[in-house]
């Protein structure tokens, strides 16, 4: 369970990223009295402050971050406290440049950005966690301070790290990992392209090479790459923990991943306090808005089920995707509560004000350039009422669906390495395609790490869960024996941990408990479609599957399984061998999900989720679309509203209702 901060006491959290150091201390006093208006109560503090803390090696200017912590506190608004190392100041990477992170074909990335530190480098954090500390040691007594906010979306720019301190890490890791260099040989296949080891100094990692990488160094680069970060995180919270133990802590993870998917976030979770997530809409999606779904469902999974923190998120715009639209009319509020209907206690933003200058001043914010006096002020000011409104809601927990959907990290990387079959499969667009399946027939899914307990779920889903050792297949089996109904797909099973193939035919690993056979893997050249009976098409990818123990449940035009089902005892397990078209999809879902026992809403404009303590129960109904809609619900009060409801209750475009049942 997390360790929650002991303020805001009895509501959920309402803040954002602060960054008074970039104004005069004329602006602050306006700050607190707008921050009280819109009802914030919590502000992330010092995210990037490292230079403004300590102008130089040997000098510490405190007196501004004083202040504005005294200030805060004297407002009645809490402060997570950030320890500033995610971009290191001038002055050190004038005196230590070996601390920049290098590109893959050798290049050294110049100061100038942010994250501009290898994970890997002693130096970088000999100094980064001497400054944690001093940071820690002169705020542990402060009131004010209720969180730790360690470094700040640890990786996304520097993961790819390939200098020379990470080579020495790296065969340190392989090292104790594999325990010799037989060891590793054999795990990468080395008796390939005469890449046989005999030092461990011959080791490096994947760096721009004549070909193609050999493809276990490069999952096992990303394995490395994302403990190494872990590593880090784990050094900061020591830190913190032997100055402060009571104060929580914290880092804010990037799970909607965004071209940034090296962080294996289920097993950082446990190095953490509670779970935080930073999320923004990517403008170019139309499905949008069931990615945040998708991202919010997949943080409650990392979280284990209990509350989570909304880090980040925008008020409307941000500055960073090619194009960058504002908010429509009732997208704020839309957004932020669905977090909070997956999980989250806090609903946070970056930043609080925008900015007049650097390269996120065309970000939104709480207070945007045209100020106060502004529709999106007046709207975030609204927002606020209606989360203090939900402190009911506080530390009652996400209620789990009859259905989970696997999501495995290790998977996405190998999934996506190079010399596939197809360049084309994109391991998380699956994944979400099959999300959106289920949001669409009105049945709710849980997103799990292939690590969590399944066996409360009469329906899993596994999407192109590509690596499948031993331990995972019994894991598997022993759920499908149990009465449960596994749904997986092509491109799955077919390599072990160490990205081995399983011999004797696809799906590999799952061959037996899927009771199919497939010879030949099945990439569809761009633009192919192969026809399914009674309509539809398979693109991208579409096997030819030879039924072993198995029924078809969809086949081709010309009669041969497309997707199929075995029983076992009273479970079950599918194999869906092709990439279907969206009502193909609909359909099969609909038929599998019937066959497990899982009933539809039918409601697909509305995300319906219900959080819940055991006593009470609150249902949070969502309309997601452009256009008005109806939705049933049982007898309680909209919390939102203060109106009893019963029967059916009309949502408005975008429109959120709370209920708390009866």
């Amino acid at each position: 369970m997390a360790r929650w901060p002991s303020r805001p006491a009895r509501a959920l959290v309402f803040g954002a990223d602060y960054n008074p150091e970039q104004w005069p201390r004329s602006v602050w006093r306006e700050d607190m009295a707008l921050m009280r208006q819109a009802g914030v109560n919590l502000i992330n503090l010092g995210i990037f402050s490292w230079a403004q803390v300590q102008p130089t090696a040997d000098t510490f200017d405190w007196d501004w971050l004083d202040e504005i912590v005294d200030l805060l506190h004297d407002n009645g608004i809490a402060v997570d406290l950030g320890t500033g190392t995610s971009s290191p100041p001038p002055w050190l990477t004038t005196l230590h440049p070996e601390i920049l992170p290098v590109t893959a074909d050798g290049r050294t990335l110049s100061p100038g950005g942010r994250q501009h530190w290898r994970p890997s480098s002693p130096v970088f954090r000999r100094y980064a966690l001497d400054h944690v500390r001093t940071v820690a040691s002169r705020y542990a007594e402060h009131p004010a301070l209720v969180l730790w906010h360690v470094n700040n979306e640890l990786g996304c720019h520097n993961v790819d790290d390939f200098s020379d301190d990470a080579a020495l890490a790296f065969r340190s890791w392989l090292q104790d990992r594999y325990g010799d260099l037989e060891a590793l040989n054999f795990a990468w296949g080395t008796a390939f392209w005469s890449q046989r080891y005999s030092a461990w100094e011959q080791i490096l990692p994947p760096r721009r090479a004549a070909n193609f990488p050999n493809p276990t160094q490069q999952l096992d680069y990303k394995r490395f790459s994302s403990w190494e970060l872990q590593d880090y995180l784990r050094a900061e919270v020591a830190v913190l923990r032997s100055v402060t133990p009571d104060i929580p802590v914290t880092t804010n993870f990037m799970v909607m991943g965004n071209g940034v998917n090296g962080m294996d976030y289920p097993a950082w979770a446990g190095e953490v306090d509670l779970v935080s997530n930073d999320h923004y809409l990517i403008g170019a999606r139309p499905d949008a808005y069931e990615e945040l779904c998708f991202s919010a469902n997949l943080t409650r999974g990392i979280a284990g089920g209990g509350p989570w923190f909304l880090m980040e998120h925008s008020t409307s715009a941000v500055n960073w995707q090619p194009v960058n639209p504002p908010k429509s009319p009732g997208q704020l509020q839309r957004d932020s509560l669905t977090h909070v209907a997956y999980g989250s206690d806090a609903v946070s933003f970056f930043q609080w004000r925008a900015s007049i200058a650097g390269a996120e001043k065309y970000h939104s914010a709480m207070v945007p350039h045209a100020g106060p006096d502004s529709q999106l002020f007046r709207d975030v000011c609204a927002l606020g009422s209606d989360v203090a409104a939900l402190a009911e809601v506080l530390g009652t927990l996400a209620i789990s669906s009859q259905v989970a959907m696997v999501f495995d990290w290790t998977s996405w990387w190998a999934s996506e390495l190079d010399s596939h079959p197809s360049n084309l499969l994109r391991y998380r667009e699956v994944a979400l395609a099959w999300h959106h399946a289920f949001h669409t027939a009105g049945i709710g899914v849980d997103v799990q790490p292939l690590a969590a307990d399944l066996s409360p779920y009469a329906m899993v889903v596994a999407p192109l869960l590509h690596v499948v050792d031993a331990a995972t297949r019994d894991r598997l089996t022993d759920y499908v024996e149990g009465g449960g109904h596994l749904v997986t797909t092509f491109f799955s099973g077919i390599v072990d941990g160490n990205d081995h193939v399983h011999l004797g035919g696809y799906p590999g690993a799952l061959r037996e408990l899927l009771g199919v056979r497939v010879e030949e893997l099945g990439p569809l050249l761009p633009g192919v479609e192969i026809a399914l009976s009674g309509g539809g098409t398979a693109s991208t990818w579409a096997e030819r599957i030879s039924l072993v123990d198995a029924r078809p449940v969809l086949t081709y035009a010309d009669g041969t399984a497309a997707v199929t089902r075995r029983t076992v005892g009273s479970g079950s397990a599918s194999y869906v061998g092709a990439l279907l078209d969206p009502a193909s999809h609909q359909r099969v879902l609909g038929e599998l999900s019937l066959l497990a026992g899982v009933a539809a809403s039918g409601e697909s404009s509305v995300v319906r989720r219900v959080r819940g303590d055991g006593e009470r129960q609150f249902v949070f109904l969502i309309n997601e679309s452009t256009d008005p809609c109806s939705a049933s619900i049982e007898p309680g009060v909209d919390l939102l509203t203060g109106r009893q409801v019963s029967g059916t209750i009309e949502l408005e475009p975008f429109a959120v209702a709370v209920i708390r049942l009866s």
